[in-house]
């Protein structure tokens, strides 16, 4: 019987240690993929920039207008990816989350058997960082994006005026820079509710 016993306690161990060791790589990954999402995006956007360029759309010919109407379509997609970006970061931050939390209940088991454990641990139920930090990585990231995200959209605001030949030079770039701003705020929003919305499901 004491055999039976020290086998099922040597098995659990195992478990726990497998649980750890997985959920802490689970942790490690969604910190890459954070990287890769934003890196990503703002390889897209470089890449049209470089090619808005070398088309020399500034030289005004017969064709201006019809591509004025391109880069605008490209440059609102390009928006509707920044955005899909922040999603994807703020449920990359949540599954973060997510997965300090369930090391931290293997923390606080442990620590249920072993007092002197909680003197080894920082981060706790009650210590951990909040979902949604200002000053954390993927805010910085979120940032990053949404600064993007509205200089494209801006840009596509710019490029719709002037394929419909609005050519009010004060009213254009009032309504770009508007546009920009805009889209800026509306991607942190976004990365915000995203998270605070995770949060009440919790």
């Amino acid at each position: 019987m004491p055999t039976k016993k020290l086998s099922s306690t040597g098995k659990s161990r195992e478990i726990l240690i497998a649980e750890y060791e997985y959920i802490a790589s689970s942790a490690i990954q969604s910190n890459e993929d954070r990287a890769r999402v934003s890196s990503f995006y703002m390889v897209a956007v470089g890449s049209l920039i470089a090619a808005l360029f070398s088309t020399q759309i500034f030289d005004i010919n017969s064709t201006y207008a019809t591509l004025s109407f391109l880069f605008s379509g490209l440059l609102f997609v390009l928006t509707l990816l920044g955005t899909l970006t922040v999603i994807q970061l703020a449920r990359l931050r949540a599954a973060w989350y997510e997965s300090m939390k369930a090391l931290n209940q293997i923390k606080e088991y442990a620590i249920s058997k072993d007092k002197d454990l909680a003197k080894a641990f920082r981060w706790r139920d009650h210590s951990m960082p909040p979902l949604y930090k200002v000053n954390s990585v993927s805010y910085q990231q979120t940032i990053e994006v949404a600064i993007l995200s509205g200089l494209t959209f801006g840009g596509a605001v710019y490029f719709f005026q002037i394929g419909i030949q609005y050519l009010c030079v004060p009213c254009n770039w009032a309504y770009t820079i508007s546009g920009a701003i805009l889209a800026f705020f509306f991607q942190l929003y976004i990365y915000k509710r995203s998270l605070l919305v995770h949060f009440k499901e919790q």
